[in-house]
């Protein structure tokens, strides 16, 4: 099934312990009760699709840890005793726990009924099995929608003949190698890009995030996160009288938000995820890249500052080959990427959800959110990122997730509720909240 990439690695470790806690998860709200032997085939489908895999360390010091098929999974959690719809975002927040990419499934299904007659059904994920888009991929074949090849559901396969067009290191062909081919490959590559490095002088000491005070208190803290439903034709004729585009508004309301909750810069740093694939799979296949946002931007100024770092991508520690991350110790690994990517705010745009996602069944679904939680965090695990939000398209709506990370500003997801529709309102957007 192929090798781990850097960055699936990179979420490994957030499932350490070493970084921030991140799972992906998939929220789908009816209208109607759900009969639970819909979901159970649901559940089926997906113990035997892409997500079915776990980590496998490697036998040689240098090869890349490896992927194998792993059909156990937690049973589907079904409630069918109601709870009430104000208390769906606390239920939705807590399906991240216990998720073990290593040596336990690493992702649940998991349903409960509201208070409003509807039902609520959650797809969560460990980050290094998966990104936003993938959980995404991974839905559609569950549900019936685009079925996914074999090379699709394997992932970092049969791409490393073209890797290193870019930075993310992946498998060497479709045969998989041994671990003594791996390893040699791997610090190949290491040796010959570390002295490159090293001809141009000693390399720059990696970025490290700023702009929040750090503390190794292991104290939980308790994330905030709220979903607002806006119509297709309202986002866009916001967007186009501002001369910007769906993805550049929807920025430009994450970094208002966060100035209204009290965040006192002039200047917020966004960091914006892109898409890397060539074809559907399901892994982590994104790159990062970032801008600087001020109280004078636009969704139109923003849409140009947008595009240039499109054609940038954040590169690897010090100007080191990123493959240096796979072979030396976690915790070195950690020190040498601790920060990279984090920015104030993060806006993740996942882009339109496949047609497969908008029914469960017989059943319409009301809304479809993609999201990031952060199951388990401590106060020392909080990163530079205050506040993240992910934009979704399903249907005639746009469907727009909210994280705060920052406890001491948005003390309960009724506050970051409200601070988004305010803000929202301020853009002349009017909007529904889950």
């Amino acid at each position: 099934m192929g090798r781990l990439s850097v960055v699936d690695e990179i979420f490994l470790r957030t499932h350490r312990g070493l970084g921030t806690p991140i799972a992906l998860q998939g929220l789908w709200r009816t209208a109607d009760r759900i009969d639970p032997a819909l979901l159970h085939e649901v559940h089926t489908a997906l113990s035997t699709g892409p997500l079915g895999r776990r980590v496998i360390r490697p036998r040689v010091p240098g090869s890349r840890r490896s992927w194998q098929r792993n059909t156990r999974a937690y049973p589907l959690s079904f409630t069918d005793q109601p709870i009430a719809t104000t208390a769906l975002m606390a239920w939705a927040d807590a399906q991240g726990t216990d998720l073990d990419p290593e040596f336990g499934p690493g992702w649940r299904l998991a349903a409960i009924a509201l208070d409003d007659g509807g039902f609520l059904v959650s797809l969560t994920c460990s980050h290094a099995l998966a990104d936003g888009r993938a959980l995404v991929l991974a839905a559609d074949d569950a549900l019936g929608g685009t079925s996914l090849t074999a090379d699709a559901t394997a992932p970092s396969t049969a791409r490393e003949n073209s890797a290193h067009r870019d930075t993310t290191s992946r498998s060497a062909s479709t045969t998989p190698e041994s671990d003594w081919a791996d390893a040699s490959r791997q610090w190949s590559i290491v040796l010959r890009g570390t002295a490159k490095a090293l001809r141009r002088g000693i390399p720059d000491q990696p970025h490290q995030a700023t702009g929040r005070d750090r503390t190794d208190a292991p104290a939980p803290v308790q994330t905030h996160g709220a979903i607002l439903q806006c119509t297709v034709a309202d986002w866009d004729r916001v967007a186009a009288t501002q001369d910007g585009t769906a993805n550049s508004l929807f920025i430009s309301l994450i970094a208002n938000m966060l100035w209204s909750s009290g965040f006192q810069p002039d200047a917020i740093d966004a960091s914006l995820p892109v898409d890397t694939r060539d074809e559907p799979r399901v892994d982590n296949d994104l790159a990062m890249t970032d801008i600087t946002i001020d109280r004078t931007d636009t969704p139109s100024t923003i849409r140009e500052k947008s595009r240039a770092a499109y054609e940038r991508r954040m590169s690897s520690p010090g100007g080191m080959p990123e493959e240096l991350l796979q072979v030396i110790p976690d915790r070195w690994a950690y020190a040498l990427s601790k920060g990279a990517g984090e920015r104030d705010i993060l806006c993740s745009n996942i882009g339109t959800l496949p047609a497969a996602l908008r029914t469960l069944g017989p059943h319409r679904c009301l809304g479809v959110a993609a999201r990031a939680i952060h199951p388990g965090i401590t106060v020392a695990q909080l990163p530079r990122t205050r506040l993240s939000g992910y934009l979704c398209r399903i249907a005639d709506d746009y469907i727009l997730s909210l994280v705060s990370l920052d406890p001491k500003r948005i003390e309960s997801p009724t506050e970051l509720t409200g601070l988004a529709q305010q803000t929202l309102l301020n853009a002349d957007l009017r909007v529904r909240a889950w």
